[in-house]
Order: C-alpha cells, then structure tokens, then sequence
C-alpha cells in the first residue's frame, strides 16, 4: 500500500508544500498545537454554518485576528461573532469584498459548501493564500485539552453516519471516552475544545471536507483507522467529476496506522488503499456480506464473524452476532448490516471484545429516516428512508424489499439514475414522481418499465406533497407490498433537508392509515 493519489479539482494552493522562504507560510507550518502562537494571525473565515461558526469561534479564542465571510447570516450567530470580537461582512460573493481585501487574510478557513471553482477560492488560489478546511485545523489544534485523542475516520457515498455512531457506540461500551463528530452533526472544532477530553474521536467526513485535506505535512492527519463504505457518484455538481470525487474520497485512507478498512463488494475501495500511502504496519481489512477471509470481516451460516483481529485468523473466526439477533432490533437490511461490519472491523482495531460488540448491537437503533418502519395497515409496510438521497443509498434501499411502490425524486445534483431504474424494474409495484428534477425519472421508466404505472405529483405547496403522494401509493398498492420514501435525490426543492421531508411523509401516512405517533415502529424491515 504505497504511492501517492494526484489531487484533483482547481489549482488552489497545494497544501503539502509550502516555501521555506515564506515566512507567511513558516508561521502555519509551525501551528501545529493549541498552544502555539496564533495571536495576530489574519484569517478569513469562508461560511457561517455550523462549521464556519465553530472555526471563528475556535480561531477567536486563539487570538487569531478574524473576519467572517458570508453571503447569509443568521442572526443568532451574526450577534455571537460580535460578542466574540469576529468581523462579519455579508455580501454577494461573486468577487471578493472590499473588506477581505482589506483584511489581508494569510490564511483561509473554508466551509464545505463552497465549491472549488467559487470565486472566492479561485481569488486564493491567485493570490497564493493557503485554504484548509474545518478537519485540518481541528488536527492541528488537536491537544487542547491534554494528550489528544486518537481519530478514526470514516466515509464513503452512504452509511457514513449510522456507521460512526455505531462504532462509537461499540468504542463507548468498551469504556472508552469516544465521540462521534464531524459531518454527523457535531463539529470536530467542537469535539477537541471539550473540557472533558476524549479517547477516540470517530470523525465523519464528507468529500467536500475531503477535498481540503494535505497528504503530507504539517496538517496532514494520521488516523488510527479509516474506511471507505462505498463509492458512487454524487456530488459531482461540487467536485466538477466522478474521478475528483472519487480522489477526494481516497484521502482518508493516507497516513493511517492500524486499519484500512475496505469494502470486498465494492473494487474501488480496495484500489484506493493499494494506492495509499500508509504507516508501517498497517493492514488492510476487507468488510463483506460474504464468508471472510484470513484478514476480514464477514457472515458464515447466519453468524457476523471477525477474522481479522486475532492471531490464529487462518484456522478459525470469532462471533461478533447473529443476523437473527440483528433482524430483532431491525438492523438486518443488507447495507445496514454491511455498515454494522465496517464498525465492528473499526472497534476491534481499537481492541473492543467481540462479546462487547455483540451487546452494543443489542441496543443499538437507527436514526429516523433511515429505513425506518412508519406503519403497517392492511398488510401493507410504509418506510421512511428519506436519508437516502442519491442513487446509491436508494439502490441498497430498495434492495431490501420485493414488492415496492416506490416514492422517488427531488434535486439529484446531476446523477444519471437510469440505472437506478433499469435495476430495480423487477421489484416495483409502481413509482411516484415528486419534486423539480422530474425529467431524467420519467424518461428512465419510459425507457425500462413503459408498463408501469408511473404518477407524477404536482402539488405545489409543500404542505400537500406528501399528503397527495401517500394518498396515490394507498390506492396502488397491494397485500405484502412496502411504499418506500427513499428520493434518490436531495431534498431542498421543495422541503428544508431530508428530516422534514421524512417527517412530512409520516405524518402524511398516519394521517391516512390511522394510529398516534406513539404507536409507529422505529424498526427496520426485519422488525
């Protein structure tokens, strides 16, 4: 596993080389703890989401000398910038303002959501100003609070999230001090700053998050483990291609020490670990829904078995738990189970027992929208998987059941889901077209199932979207059949994310089958 990945995407400053003669560049070299000297360090902070605010606020408290840039701002955190002594300008950022210009930034922290072509990078990439991301700086910065934290990171198209919790959860029920951060939800800024400290962070990452990350250098994280569940293109409104994603996505694999763990069902993120460039001695751990090899986790006979992480690996396996134990806390639909894998590879790196994995996954449940049982009426399963919003996680959605009157639709951020359709004919009762890309759907079902039945819904208003569609999937469907909810494609056309278009559709279904909030399973399709 060695050689390096050639970065991809706009020609921004290379963050694995800087000048010696530098002294700009000297100084970041040197940042590399909390406890370093920052004060005075002019940076220019790109965002005020949730990971742009944590940088301003992490930075301020440096001493850094800070100026927020941002086309919105909300007003709480407009007002915390300003009792924390940060500048905020909001403009539209087709060029640079007049007051960054005027801030002479050295440095540049930048949020996900700002493409690599946004004018803004492109105006640093010229001016020769460093740009890291959220990840970088937490790595730096990463000793606050005493001996750092160890870091396992995780990505992949789909499953990035429920496979952190469960890994943290697995690494918590070892008695481990651990913290599931990152693109989850809770800012990796946030996480080092605990008072508390922690043993391991499992840090979710997301390709854009990716993208910024140095190979080498002084910024450069060195995970204890990482993973790469899978590979699809999404995205690829963002990074420009499918290979700039994909590159991005390789990134968490450079520097780690212990475990590189792999899909054996997926080839491309084997060959992103071969290429890797890695510690001495770590090992490459294959996860898989099929009998593991010598260095692998898998399922032999209905039993989830570690052969990986013990030494008499060539001639026998561990039990981690049984699919029957998994179906019981509806955690057995296939990609759900691939991500259960993952975690178990990732916290026996770690050292966690295979009989305290077992006992986590027995108390282990997944989020809402994530293939989660609404109800049952008339032998007919309603299932929010809202969460799936791009082809690939709609594909291991839809995997899971026989017979499906499938709501599909939204923004899909430029994918090709033709396969998608051509794939799944087989299995669909019928399709229900909602939100604005609807073009690309309806042709593909033109093309591959000129049979079936095919609605698309025209609401409007939000507010009758789902009401409408529910309403249509009743009359389609029939005994044994599931209507899934699983869009293939993001949300914000016409709801505020995915939790809001996952909640709106329940409500929709128990409204028309009958039953309180209180009776609706949180279980997955084994339940």
């Amino acid at each position: 596993m060695a050689g390096a990945l050639v970065p991809q995407g706009p020609a921004l400053p290379d963050p694995d080389h800087s000048d010696p003669a530098d002294p700009v560049r000297h100084r970041l070299d040197a940042l590399t703890s909390w406890h370093a000297d920052w004060a005075g360090l002019r940076v220019a902070v790109y965002g005020l989401g949730v990971t742009g605010f944590a940088a301003a606020d992490t930075l301020a408290e440096l001493g850094a000398d800070v100026l927020v840039v941002a086309g919105a701002a909300p007003d709480e955190r407009a007002r915390l910038l300003d009792v924390l002594g940060v500048a905020l300008v909001q403009a539209e950022l087709d060029t640079p303002p007049a007051e960054l210009l005027e801030h002479r930034p050295e440095l540049i922290v930048v949020s996900p959501g700002f493409h690599p072509d946004h004018a803004l990078l492109l105006w640093a990439a010229e001016t020769g100003i460093p740009v890291w991301g959220d990840i970088e700086l937490a790595w730096r910065l990463r000793d606050k609070v005493g001996a750092p934290a160890e870091w396992i990171l995780v990505t992949g198209t789909n499953g990035k999230t429920t496979t952190v919790q469960l890994t943290a959860t697995m690494l918590a029920a070892a008695g481990l001090r651990a913290a599931p951060c990152g693109n989850i939800g809770v800012p990796v800024l946030d996480a080092i700053r605990d008072p508390r400290g922690w043993d391991v962070l499992v840090v979710e990452l997301s390709s854009y998050q990716l993208h910024h990350l140095p190979r080498t250098g002084p910024g450069a994280l060195v995970p204890w483990a990482s993973v790469c569940l899978n590979i699809a293109d999404d995205h690829l409104d963002w990074h420009g291609s499918a290979a700039a994603y994909r590159d991005a996505k390789a990134k968490v694999y450079a520097n780690t020490r212990v475990a590189c763990v792999y899909n054996k069902a997926d080839d491309a993120t084997l060959a992103m670990v071969e290429d890797a460039d890695v510690q001495e001695g770590a090992r490459a751990i294959g996860f898989g829904l099929g009998v593991p090899g010598p260095s692998d986790v898998g399922i032999v006979e209905g039993i989830l078995c570690d052969r990986a992480f013990l030494e008499d690996r060539f001639d026998r396996a561990v039990e981690l738990t049984t699919v029957t134990a998994l179906a019981a806390a509806g955690l057995d639909a296939p990609h759900v189970v691939a991500n259960i894998l993952a975690a178990s590879a990732l916290a026996r790196s770690f050292g966690v027992s295979p009989e305290t994995i077992g006992a986590a996954l027995g108390a282990f449940r997944l989020d809402a929208h994530r293939i989660e049982l609404v109800a049952t009426a008339g032998s007919i399963r309603w299932i929010d998987d809202s969460k799936a919003t791009n082809a690939h996680a709609a594909d291991a959605s839809l995997r899971a059941f026989d017979s499906v009157v499938w709501l599909v639709g939204g923004l899909l951020k430029g994918v090709d889901v033709d396969e998608l359709v051509s794939s799944h004919v087989a299995r669909l009762r019928a399709a229900i077209i909602i939100g604005v890309d609807r073009v690309a759907l309806r042709e593909a079902f033109a093309r591959h199932a000129p049979e079936l039945p095919v609605i698309e819904i025209d609401a409007v208003d939000t507010g009758q979207v789902m009401p409408n569609a529910v309403r249509v999937a009743a009359d389609l469907a029939e005994a044994g059949d599931v209507v899934l909810l699983a869009p293939a494609a993001a949300s914000m056309d016409q709801f505020a994310d995915y939790a809001e278009r996952g909640r709106l559709f329940a409500r929709a279904v128990r409204d028309h089958v009958g039953g309180e909030p209180d009776d609706e399973s949180t279980q997955g399709p084994g339940a």
